[in-house]
């Protein structure tokens, strides 16, 4: 799906798909530099995260081991909740390993927050952040994110993984979603 196909439904593109590509492979480059000859392991968050999870591992110079988690904060708003609760948790051990949080974007970052610190409770090398999107102004609590694709508006988006109430997640753009949709 691409944005001329629902354009009623969005206000403007943030991130042509020609951009996220090119972002996503720079920052494979820097990951793969930083942790060669490095035990890693890449945990997505789901649903948001299936996207920019397989297009940054398509861009990494070799193969590196993946797990996801569920969490659940936003329900049916537009707005995080602050509460989390894993619906879905890592199939792996992580201990002595250095994990990479790979996230379609932070917002609030509270839902980011709290599982850097789950995950920092079971003795990995290593915690980091990498996402595609921050929102810098709908920030409530800081996240050290140590890889950052695009800092964009504290505006509502959909695309590349990013839905509203299940939908848009295939479109291959990044884009703020018009408020006649949600509200």
């Amino acid at each position: 799906m691409d944005a001329k196909s629902i354009e009623a439904d969005l206000v403007r593109v943030l991130c042509t798909e020609e951009q996220i590509q090119e972002r996503l492979a720079e920052l494979a480059q820097e990951v793969w530099e930083h942790y060669e000859g490095e035990d890693l392991l890449l945990v997505g968050v789901l649903k948001g995260a299936v996207m920019v999870m397989a297009d940054f591992m398509r861009h990494l110079p070799g193969s590196a081991p993946m797990d996801w988690m569920a969490v659940s904060s936003y329900g049916s708003g537009t707005k995080s909740s602050g509460v989390v609760r894993i619906l879905k948790d890592l199939d792996a051990d992580i201990t002595g390993k250095h994990v990479l949080i790979v996230e379609d974007i932070i917002d609030s970052g509270l839902t980011l927050s709290w599982i850097r610190t789950n995950l920092l409770s079971r003795s990995p090398a290593s915690v980091e952040v990498l996402t595609l999107l921050r929102k810098p102004d709908a920030a409530k609590v800081e996240v050290e994110t140590r890889w950052v694709g695009f800092d964009i508006p504290n505006e509502f988006v959909v695309g590349y993984g990013l839905d509203y109430a299940e939908g848009y997640r295939g479109l291959r753009e990044v884009a703020t979603l018009a408020p006649h949709v949600y509200s």
